[in-house]
């Protein structure tokens, strides 16, 4: 599914949409004196206004200025979405937005709300005609866009409907030597470099928390790395993004119940797709920036050589490590992964993972955990992309005492903290095997969601990919 995007000086499609941002708005288009009052009725109580003139359709679309930037756009985000469902019951494939001249952002948070909205994963249906409608081209009508800011837009909605594809495809036909196989598919599209480490260089490298959470699986552990360096970058070190990647979890031997826990559990590898969508984006849209993407990907399963409660690894780092539950898994092939980026001398590391039940419980789905020990500046930075595109970071503290429920009575480190503040003692964990600046990001509330929240459907959200786009677009 691949939405068109153009810039034109003249409308040309039969659906025609125009932003207002006025109830009392006057149409600069000619309307009949029965349009115009009808117009003017309806738009006293309704943000949405369509009048059929049987040879087309006009579309008036409402969004009010409000005095926050970012919450006026994410407005015209969810009026697009609940423009995307006119559009469908209308069977309207093609579109013309006609924006106000000094709103182009506006037009285009409006397009991307009617892009994310029009989402749908029907692979495994068999009936596809039964809900499939395929919104194709949107046109901006006399817009002062560039053609690189249309190429942004439409690689920005490819990135996450990517994610979004990844997350929701079921771990039947995605282990992790397939995840691989398509980051390898991604690169090539896009022209970022992979390298995808199989079971002998894994345990060559001895990253002992992936091949721990690995013992239970019939199908082999990868490690993914992902390199985008262009030869006009503007960092020296580059950014390295850490994604969690198992792609189904069952807890391991702690075993989670099945209902509204594990039923759900194909997500857990939601960090990886993001970062490798955003390696997607920064490639075909030739960011000037050094990117370093790594998953580390396995699933958890109880086997008979499942690793236990009671046992002690050694992680990449040499750090020693009691398991004490199996369900705390995505910070053991973390931390491996973090210990490899000193390889890289990161000027900074982000990591992406669904990681905590307490993350989702703390903030809902409404937005994303953040931690780390990168200055003010950055967190700053990465709040206001997060602002900016309405995947709202909440800072976490990672006070030393939280430290204490991690130490271990016969090992460097155990993997499990107390029931309180779970999603900071995760975070703490982690720590411990980072030597260089670095975010946590928890992802674990709005990355798969049960119902649908405005233009983030049910399922896979793809949260994330425009948080980090809009962050490291910025910082190059």
């Amino acid at each position: 599914m691949k939405i068109t995007f153009s810039i034109r000086s003249e409308v040309q499609n039969f659906t025609k949409v125009c932003l207002i941002h006025d109830r009392n708005f006057t149409p600069q288009m000619l309307l009949s004196d029965v349009e115009q009052i009808y117009l003017t009725n309806q738009l006293k109580e309704n943000n949405l206004v369509l009048i059929n003139r049987y040879n087309e359709l006009i579309i008036f679309a409402l969004c009010e200025k409000w005095n926050s930037n970012s919450a006026f756009l994410e407005q015209c985000r969810k009026r697009g979405n609940e423009l995307c469902a006119m559009l469908r019951k209308e069977n309207s494939t093609q579109l013309d937005l006609i924006g106000i001249s000094d709103q182009d952002e506006a037009a285009i948070a409006l397009a991307e709300g009617i892009t994310l909205g029009s989402y749908q994963f029907l692979k495994y249906r068999s009936k596809k005609e039964e809900k499939n409608w395929n919104l194709s081209q949107i046109n901006f009508v006399g817009s002062a866009f560039s053609q690189i800011r249309i190429l942004e837009l439409t690689t920005l909605m490819e990135a996450v409907f990517m994610a979004r594809d990844l997350v929701n495809e079921p771990a039947s036909h995605l282990n992790s030597v397939q995840l691989g196989a398509i980051f390898e598919a991604m690169g090539i599209a896009a022209g970022f470099e992979t390298e995808i480490f199989q079971m002998d260089k894994i345990k060559a490298l001895k990253m002992g928390g992936l091949l721990a959470v690995n013992q239970g699986s019939i199908d082999p552990p990868t490690f993914s790395v992902l390199k985008w360096e262009p030869a006009n970058a503007k960092n020296s070190k580059p950014i390295v993004l850490v994604g969690k990647g198992v792609v189904y979890d069952t807890g391991g031997l702690s075993l989670k119940p099945t209902k509204d826990s594990m039923d759900a559990m194909k997500c857990d590898m939601a960090g990886g797709a993001v970062v490798a969508a955003v390696m997607y984006y920064a490639a075909k849209c030739k960011l000037p920036v050094r990117l370093i993407a790594l998953v580390p990907s396995t699933d958890n399963r109880p086997d008979g050589n499942a690793y236990a409660p009671g046992d002690v690894i050694v992680m990449h780092s040499r750090t020693s490590v009691e398991v004490l539950n199996t369900d705390a898994e995505g910070r053991l092939i973390l931390a491996d992964a973090l210990s490899y980026a000193k390889l890289f001398q990161p000027q900074l590391a982000i990591d992406v993972a669904t990681l905590t039940g307490s993350a989702a419980m703390a903030i809902g789905h409404q937005g994303i955990v953040g931690m780390g020990n990168a200055d003010e500046v950055t967190f700053r930075a990465l709040k206001q992309s997060g602002d900016n595109v309405y995947e709202r970071v909440v800072e976490f503290p990672l006070w030393d005492e939280y430290g204490e429920s991690i130490k271990s009575d016969i090992a460097d480190l155990k993997n499990i903290g107390s029931r309180e503040a779970g999603a900071i003692t995760a975070g703490k964990f982690l720590e411990h095997f980072v030597d260089y600046p670095w975010i946590h990001l928890d992802i674990a509330g709005p990355a798969f969601l049960n119902t649908a929240d405005h233009y983030r459907p049910k399922g896979g959200t793809g949260t994330g990919v425009r948080l980090l786009v809009d962050f490291i677009t910025h910082l190059a």
